[in-house]
């Protein structure tokens, strides 16, 4: 039986700590299939399509083709819950950065839980050197024309870079 792991999230822009837990998640399960949340009042960045193709080439780069073979990216805009059950998943994948995200990740792992007590949620936590990194920061470093290349896979940085830096900086 394929023990399969849900990774919910925006993505946008993937980030080093987003692999890091995708990676730890690699470890766990057969496969992991990356949600991304697609929010019709948010207007992203990237657009799925695209925020699809920096997963899929930051984990080519980052690892091995097994285990990047073993990474499935699909979008999501119901309950992630009914996602994982549709998709089979065994447990949901959240990473903690700090006792912040861990309060709010609790209620909505008992929420989730109480919806679905079969699919577990799994907390992961980031490791030291990527504890900081937040997407929104990312984002906000870039737009301020700021070097993000410490934040984010190899394949992201030159494609923030071109969209997030106004024209002229």
């Amino acid at each position: 039986m394929t023990r399969i792991a849900l990774y919910p999230g925006s993505f946008d822009p993937v980030t080093n700590g987003h692999m890091d837990i995708l990676r730890q998640a690699l470890a766990l399960a057969d496969k992991v299939v990356v949600a991304i949340g697609i929010h019709p009042g948010k207007s992203p960045l990237f657009s799925f399509d695209e925020r699809v193709d920096l997963i899929h080439a930051s984990a080519r780069a980052e690892f091995s083709a097994q285990d990047a073979s073993r990474i499935d990216v699909i979008a999501f805009d119901d309950l992630v819950i009914d996602t994982a059950r549709s998709r089979k998943a065994a447990c949901l994948v959240r990473g903690l950065r700090d006792g912040t995200d861990l309060d709010y990740e609790m209620q909505m792992a008992g929420m989730n839980g109480t919806l679905e007590p079969t699919i577990r949620t799994i907390f992961l936590p980031a490791s030291p050197g990527v504890r900081h990194i937040t997407a929104t920061l990312v984002r906000q470093i870039a737009k301020m024309g700021g070097e993000i290349s410490a934040f984010v896979p190899e394949p992201v940085a030159d494609p923030l870079k071109r969209r997030a830096t106004p024209a002229g900086k």
